[in-house]
């Protein structure tokens, strides 16, 4: 076991490229049928371990007291029996609040690479268990790439690699609540999914199967009905990411980022500086150029960020050796 370790990792966002919104589950819950994609648009996590009574401490230029990095690394300490000072700086720059899962990122990323520090790598099973606990997009960013989220988004299987499309989110300074969007669509309290949304999903998920290619059934999410009813410069967006180029335009998650997927860099590039030049947008815009990351591409950065802690031929890592 190491005394003292460093790590310097990249956490990287997701767009949902489909979302519905099926009905509220006896626990509290909503039951989501959803595909989650990573992009390359990504926070940088310092992870620092020193052997020692337990201690976290987080550096960062927003006010992160008590959030879920410091509970990820609580858990992952728990899990692999060690304790010592734990140090993170986090350098943000997934928008907050954006539909992106950055803190489940990071949340993730520390499970994947805490254990990686002390010398104590751990299980599939067992991660998704801590994962589950601290957020429902957290197990997604174990796994990365394109992948099925059944449930709260929990139960994931893996999709086809699409191509590594270029794609363009925009996001204003707009906070769009995830309470209040899960409230206005109303969803009632039932033992089993409706139907027909379960069908249309399935036929767009079966029509995907060659890569989430565009041009069959269009991507839908729930939440846009009632979120741009309450914020129309969403809906403009998205209108003008279309008139741009974009094959596709979606929010992602319940806002308020929209994403645009284009099928050349050259086009996706003149969308950005569209957006860029534009004065006609208030509040201010944030625009971020993205490309779609597949599976291996993110088990091979992973791979290369714990390169110093071992040679990782299984995912996640974990000792090839242990029963």
């Amino acid at each position: 076991m190491p005394t003292f370790a460093r790590i310097r990792v990249r956490a990287l966002a997701k767009i949902n490229l489909d979302l519905r919104i099926l009905n509220k589950r006896p626990d509290g819950y909503h039951e989501l049928r959803t595909i989650f994609q990573t992009v390359s648009l990504a926070d940088t996590l310092e992870i620092e371990f020193e052997r020692g009574r337990t201690r976290i401490e987080i550096k960062s230029d927003l006010n992160i007291s008590g959030n879920i990095i410091e509970k990820a690394a609580h858990r992952a300490l728990e899990a692999t029996g060690r304790t010592g000072r734990v140090g993170f700086v986090l350098q943000k720059r997934i928008p907050l609040g954006g539909g992106l899962g950055g803190g489940s990122s990071n949340a993730a990323a520390v499970l994947l690479g805490l254990p990686a520090l002390v010398g104590k790598t751990l299980p599939l099973p067992k991660l998704i268990e801590l994962a589950s606990e601290l957020g429902s997009d957290v197990p997604f960013f174990l796994l990365g790439g394109a992948a099925l989220g059944l449930g709260r988004g929990t139960e994931l299987y893996p999709l086809p690699e699409p191509p590594a499309r270029p794609a363009l989110i925009v996001c204003p300074e707009i906070h769009s609540s995830t309470a209040e969007a899960y409230a206005a669509l109303g969803r009632k309290e039932s033992p089993s999914p409706p139907a027909g949304i379960v069908n249309n999903f399935q036929q767009l998920v079966w029509a995907s199967a060659r890569g989430l290619e565009t041009g069959g059934p269009a991507f839908e999410n729930d939440f846009e009905e009632v979120v741009f009813r309450r914020h129309p410069q969403l809906k403009s967006i998205q209108r003008k990411l279309l008139r741009q180029g974009a094959a596709e335009a979606r929010m992602s998650g319940s806002g308020s980022s929209i994403f645009g997927i284009f099928e050349d860099r050259a086009l996706r590039d003149r969308a950005a500086e569209a957006f860029r030049s534009s004065q006609e947008n208030s509040p201010r815009l944030r625009v971020y150029p993205v490309t779609m990351v597949s599976r291996s591409r993110y088990h091979a950065l992973w791979r290369r960020q714990l390169a110093a802690f071992g040679k990782w031929t299984l995912w996640p890592p974990r000792d090839q050796y242990a029963k």
